[in-house]
């Protein structure tokens, strides 16, 4: 056999091995990516879910699950369901993998304290320091109790719960009068009629008017058909 016969034939040889090579690690780096993706899986969402629901959802897919010892309050989450997880619902995990969640405790519940009796300025200001929420607000009006005062709460002290409601009453409300137009009448004895309902009345003197009889009303303050309660000041001008 020549030469170069023999070298052309171990060449192609080599060739041909190389390529069998080439196919074989390309083909064998497309089943590993394929066995690989064969392994993840896309963790569900289990927020919300009970610990046996969320037991089962991650079992159909060969995922495990680890329960956080420390419950954790949430006002939204129902006591005993997941709050939380890692890693995040919509990641690709590896079968077998655990996923750890937390479960939540329930709405942060706390102990209502004594309210009855407290202007509603302190008891929102304790509420808010206790963590405790303020509920339905109910008003009323009595001369029985003290004016902004907490008459009654729900639930009552030292319950557990996450809010009150509260009753409060808003003090007697004052019974206000119609003032009359008194102008061109005695000034003494309207003014006496006035202090009679609890008015502060004031005379005062002015300068001489022509034909008006002294101590007749000439000016008055508030004028007639204003709104007045019982301790409000009228002033009355009268002519000297």
């Amino acid at each position: 056999m020549r030469f170069g016969t023999r070298v052309w034939g171990v060449g192609k040889f080599l060739v041909i091995l190389g390529a069998l090579g080439a196919t074989f690690l390309l083909s064998f780096g497309i089943s590993m990516r394929l066995a690989l993706r064969a392994r993840e899986v896309e963790v569900p969402k289990l927020q919300g879910l009970s610990i046996n629901e969320a037991t089962n959802a991650l079992g159909e897919l060969g995922l495990g699950l680890r329960v956080d010892e420390n419950h954790r309050p949430d006002d939204k989450i129902p006591a005993g369901r997941v709050m939380q997880q890692e890693p995040a619902a919509g990641t690709t995990a590896r079968r077998q993998r655990t996923i750890r969640v937390w479960v939540s405790a329930g709405p942060h519940v706390t102990t209502v304290p004594q309210l009855i009796g407290q202007s509603e300025r302190t008891a929102r200001i304790r509420l808010q320091q206790d963590g405790v929420g303020v509920g339905a607000v109910s008003e009323f009006r009595s001369a029985d109790y003290p004016a902004d005062a907490v008459v009654a709460q729900n639930p009552p002290p030292m319950s557990r719960g996450p809010q009150v409601a509260l009753l409060l009453n808003r003090g007697e409300q004052l019974q206000t009068f119609v003032m009359p137009d008194v102008i061109g009448m005695d000034g003494a004895k309207v003014a006496d009629v006035l202090r009679a309902r609890g008015f502060r009345v004031s005379i005062v003197g002015t300068q001489p008017t022509p034909g008006v009889p002294a101590g007749t009303i000439i000016r008055q303050k508030p004028v007639g058909g204003f709104q007045v309660a019982p301790s409000d000041t009228v002033s009355l001008e009268v002519s000297p």
